[in-house]
């Protein structure tokens, strides 16, 4: 069985020195962990945020990813990966696979030479937005610039397919969404999301939007973040003045995160944030199981958004602990054949339409 996420925010955390060779105490990811917790293959994204400059975002694009690329080549049981054969080649050698992928468009400006050079550096998907409206296309979070897909837009989705790369569309609004199953001849992703019928988050897709992005050959990867899978959870957290008390402090070790009072400081307060009452890892699995019953078996994996989430859901608090995802399956009544392609094989097909189609 190969066990693929297919969302991790860990160049960020790269980029804010974790050692990714050393088992850290709090951090998500780290090599480590991976092997822990069985993970075969894992999509390192690179995240830009909305409010960062295009003449920054890009060059911070290309640092995270030159110092991920690093780490990897530090570390004797990890292997950089950009397409299927690489990941079940890594597989056989008893290596974890990284890949990379780009959350946000943003940074590209309005060149597809800079998206086909970040392809040629080995990016293999694209999440059009972040949460913001840009250049490419309206977000889940505002929804209020193009109606969808932009012109230029229609041009990145078309060149992507011509490419061989994934498009993402969490963080897209549902325009956008259906917009992008019409425009594109490959199926197309959506790498951390989870199910609207079970929490009616913004970035989650419902129920005919799953129907469709299965008719399409696509796949729905469920994110682990506790706001994405339970609405009690989000209504609450948001009403918490640890939340903002959290992501002031945060910003503090993101803007200095060699200054050891503030990485302290930040390291005290995931431990208070880690105290909350989270939903289990059950309410992941419930995810799944709904995202199966509505698009089938063959339209759903894992993505768990893990080093970009506040909070991870109890009992699955970094990816060493993944396992018990595909435990929890099997006591549901899930078959082995079933689990691997949750587990992976689900979004390896689609890579692989993808990969076919240039």
């Amino acid at each position: 069985m190969i066990v693929l996420d297919s969302h991790c925010d860990t160049p960020s955390q790269v980029v804010r020195l974790r050692d990714l060779g050393v088992r850290s105490r709090l951090g998500h990811i780290d090599f480590p962990k991976l092997k822990e917790g069985g993970v075969d293959a894992c999509f390192f994204a690179l995240y830009t945020s909305q409010s960062m400059p295009q003449e920054k975002s890009l060059p911070y694009v290309h640092k995270m990813l030159s110092m991920s690329k690093d780490a990897v080549s530090a570390c004797n049981y990890v292997s950089f990966a950009s397409s299927v054969s690489d990941i079940r080649t890594n597989k056989a050698k008893g290596l974890i696979s990284i890949l990379f992928g780009m959350e946000n468009g943003a940074p590209i400006g309005r060149s597809i030479a800079a998206l086909e050079d970040l392809y040629s550096k080995g990016v293999r998907y694209l999440t059009l937005t972040h949460n913001g409206d840009n250049q490419i296309a309206d977000s889940a979070s505002e929804a209020k610039t193009w109606n969808g897909l932009s012109p230029f837009g229609e041009e990145v989705v078309a060149r992507m397919n011509e490419l061989g790369m994934i498009v993402d569309l969490a963080h897209a609004s549902d325009k956008t969404f259906y917009d992008c199953l019409s425009a594109s001849e490959t199926p197309i992703v959506t790498t951390h999301s989870c199910c609207r019928a079970l929490a009616a988050h913004r970035r989650n897709l419902d129920d005919k939007m799953l129907r469709s992005l299965a008719d399409k050959g696509g796949v729905i990867q469920i994110n682990f973040y506790p706001a994405f899978l339970d609405d009690g959870f989000n209504s609450a957290f948001s009403a918490n003045p640890l939340s903002d008390e959290a992501d002031a402090v945060e910003a503090e070790f993101i803007a200095d995160p060699a200054d050891a009072a503030k990485r302290k400081a930040w390291d005290e307060m995931q431990e208070r944030l880690l105290a909350i009452e989270r939903p289990s890892y059950k309410k992941v699995v419930d995810h799944i199981d709904h995202a199966v019953n509505v698009a089938g078996i063959e339209s759903v994996g894992i993505g768990s958004d893990f080093d970009g989430i506040v909070v991870p859901p109890k009992g699955l608090e970094n990816t060493s602990k993944m396992q018990v995802i595909f435990e929890e399956l099997r006591l549901r009544g899930y078959s082995e054949d079933s689990i691997e392609k949750i587990a992976g094989e689900n979004f390896l097909r689609v890579f692989s339409d993808v990969e076919k189609h240039v």
